[in-house]
């Protein structure tokens, strides 16, 4: 029981610090900033679903599909920089605000940013995905799997009722601050791509060098 109860703290402290969903806030309230309440709540619903199902998936088949493809957790950094990057240019400039989404438009709009870049690489990115294969490895009975399963949900539960709180925020700071905020988010954004770019970037490097003759 102690062991359980161990690997649980332990998998929820993992997963809340990497998901940090207080610090995802800011960035769900400016790309949803032009939503009404309903709209918002369904982007929240849908992020966190979607981000949900993809650490299940990791945690399940995590290797596999990493070995099938070819793929290693440094190509995923380097990638989630490149969209970090463009998603904090876009919010440096204001873009996702100063531009009216058409009602039509909307259920597209939710859609796109619901999966990308909220659900993955924002709130999943490649710490908790690694995280998740590295703790069902670790998980060596049916009920460590249980738990980890448990609080993989619970973790993304709190995150998606953090993101929903986001709406009584942007009703305080209105227009004008939500610009300010998107821009000073923007910028840290923009930092947070660099270091996921460069800490997937430097171990392929090395590598490439140890390999030289």
């Amino acid at each position: 029981m102690n062991e359980l109860l161990t690997f649980a703290v332990l998998s929820f402290v993992a997963f809340f610090t990497l998901i940090n969903p207080v610090a995802t806030m800011p960035v769900f309230m400016t790309m949803t900033a032009s939503l009404d309440n309903k709209n918002r709540a369904r982007t929240a619903k849908k992020a966190s679903i979607a981000a949900l199902i993809t650490l299940l998936l990791f945690a399940f088949s995590g290797q596999l599909l990493f070995k099938f493809f070819g793929i290693s957790v440094n190509s995923f950094r380097i990638v989630g920089g490149v969209i970090f990057f463009m998603m904090g240019m876009d919010m440096l400039q204001a873009r996702l605000v100063t531009v009216k989404i058409k009602e039509s438009e909307i259920r597209s709009y939710v859609n796109d940013i619901s999966i990308t870049p909220l659900a993955i690489p924002m709130i999943t990115g490649p710490g908790a995905i690694t995280t998740s294969i590295v703790l069902m490895e670790q998980a060596v009975t049916v009920e460590m799997k249980a738990v980890l399963v448990f609080v993989i949900v619970l973790v993304l539960l709190l995150t998606y009722i953090i993101l929903l709180s986001s709406s009584k925020i942007i009703k305080l700071l209105g227009e004008t601050g939500n610009n300010v905020l998107m821009r000073l988010m923007g910028l840290i954004v923009m930092v947070i791509a660099v270091e996921f770019f460069f800490s997937g970037l430097k171990p392929i490097v090395l590598d490439i060098m140890a390999s030289k003759p």
